[in-house]
Order: C-alpha cells, then sequence, then structure tokens
C-alpha cells in the first residue's frame, strides 16, 4: 500500500515522504510534475534514503499543467519516467492515454507502449481517465479512447475516482482488464463531473469490493491512495485524512486475504 506525492497537494514531494513513513505506508509512487524534486532522481533517493521508504511506481508527467515538464515531447517523457523508475527501483510507470491534439502521439501510443514495454521490466500501466464534461455537453478530450479496455494494453491501471467521473461500472471495468490489471489508484467519488478522489468510504464507488477481490486473487501488484486532501485545514488535519486511507485499505484487504 502506497502513498502518491499527490496525496499531500498543496505540500510538496518531500512532505509526502514524510507523512508515508509516520503514517506507516509501504511506499510510495512519484506524481513527477511542477515541483522540481518529483523530477529530479537523485533528489528523490535521497529522500527514499532518508526516510526508509521506497519508491514503488513513478506516475509520468501527464496533466496539463505539465506539458512542459522533462520536455515538450511526450515520448520523451515517457522515456525518462522509465529511466527513473529503473535508477530508483520502481517497477510501474503510471501513463495517461494522450490528448486527442496530440494528434501523432495518439495514433503511434498502442504500439509505442508495446515498444517501450518490451525494452525494459517495468511495467507501463496505461489508466482510465473519463470525459470531460460541462453543464450537458461532453468533450472527448483523449485518444484512442478515455477508457483503456478499449485498446490492446500489456498493463493496466485502474482508478476509481476517474471511474466515478465517467460514471463507469469499476468493477466491470476490473474484469475486462483482468490479469493484465497492474496497479490500482484508490480514490472513492460520488459521479460528479470534477474528478473528485474522495478518502475511500466517502463516496459511491466499490472501494471495499475492490479491495475484497483484489486480496482474493491474489493480486501481486500495488494499490497506492492517490486521494485529494487539499481542503485539509492545516497538517494534522491532512495527516488524519491519509490515515483513515490507510486504515481503510489495510482493513478491507486484510479481511478479505483472512477468509478461505
Amino acid at each position: 500500500m502506497a502513498l502518491s506525492t499527490a496525496s499531500v497537494y498543496p505540500e510538496n514531494t518531500a512532505t509526502a515522504f514524510e507523512i508515508a513513513a509516520r503514517l506507516g505506508y509501504d511506499g510510495v509512487e512519484v506524481m513527477v510534475w511542477t515541483d522540481p524534486v518529483s523530477q529530479d532522481v537523485e533528489a528523490l533517493r535521497r529522500l527514499s534514503d532518508r526516510h526508509g521508504v521506497p519508491i514503488l511506481a513513478v506516475h509520468a508527467p501527464c496533466l496539463l499543467i505539465t506539458q512542459r515538464v522533462w520536455s515538450t515531447d511526450p515520448w520523451t517523457k515517457l522515456q525518462r519516467a522509465r529511466a527513473a523508475a529503473e535508477k530508483l527501483g520502481a517497477d510501474t510507470v503510471v501513463v495517461h492515454p494522450p490528448f486527442r491534439w496530440q494528434r501523432q502521439y495518439a495514433r503511434e501510443f498502442v504500439q509505442g507502449v508495446w515498444r517501450m514495454a518490451g525494452e525494459t521490466d517495468v511495467r507501463f500501466a496505461v489508466e482510465n481517465m473519463y470525459p470531460w464534461r460541462y453543464r450537458d455537453r461532453e468533450v472527448l478530450a483523449y485518444a484512442p479512447a478515455w477508457d483503456p479496455t478499449e485498446e490492446d494494453y500489456r498493463h493496466f491501471t485502474v482508478d476509481l475516482s476517474h471511474a466515478a467521473t465517467s460514471r463507469s461500472d469499476a468493477l466491470g471495468m476490473v474484469d475486462r482488464m483482468g490479469d493484465r490489471l497492474a496497479h490500482v489508484h484508490l480514490a472513492d467519488g460520488s459521479g460528479s463531473a470534477k474528478d473528485e478522489h474522495l478518502i475511500p468510504g466517502r463516496g459511491s464507488q466499490p472501494c471495499a469490493e475492490l479491495l475484497d477481490r483484489l486480496a482474493r486473487s491474489g493480486f501481486d501488484g500495488h494499490v497506492v491512495l492517490e486521494v485529494n486532501t487539499r481542503r485539509a485545514a492545516g497538517p494534522a488535519e491532512r495527516a488524519a485524512d491519509l490515515a483513515e486511507a490507510l486504515a481503510f485499505t489495510r482493513l478491507h484487504l486484510g479481511s478479505a486475504a483472512g477468509v478461505g
């Protein structure tokens, strides 16, 4: 069970390592974004060593705000994410499908990810996204599709907050991913047009059911808490939210693992 460094925003990457160590998370997933430390492999290695918290995954810079992080070329971003994962001992790179306006990248994406996956032991786990909505309008912002199960990828990441935003059947999506599900972003959602990343148990997503299924199936990937704590009143409330998320995950993974 890992903590995404995005979960402490607006605090920084270094704070995420400190909180993960203090609360007893098994590791972290580094969200590469505008924080310079998140982009610096040596700085990340020092944080990992200082706090005794391994880096289990690297989230490539795929957001609108990271369009210029590690290059403006999306393939260079993935190459650098892979290199960072290899140097840091992480086994997974999380990547979003391309934006539709990245036309050449989108056309080459499926084959390109397969090619890159064949060059390393690091897993490229493509994450489910969602349509963008404004009032009664829906914009398809990702290509080839926001639902990665429509394409042939070697590994998938399922994100339950994104499933809520897309109003998808999360467990049905997991079924379609099958044994190619390599990585989980655990968060809750209510079905709002906004990507909420609620603490598990505070929304309508089948967080407990998914954890039960993972434990019973012998899932050997990572469950990463990727939640939104930006409305926390301060550090103490943020830490309490992240402790609650970890306790929820341990409870439902552990209770299922102990059955049968």
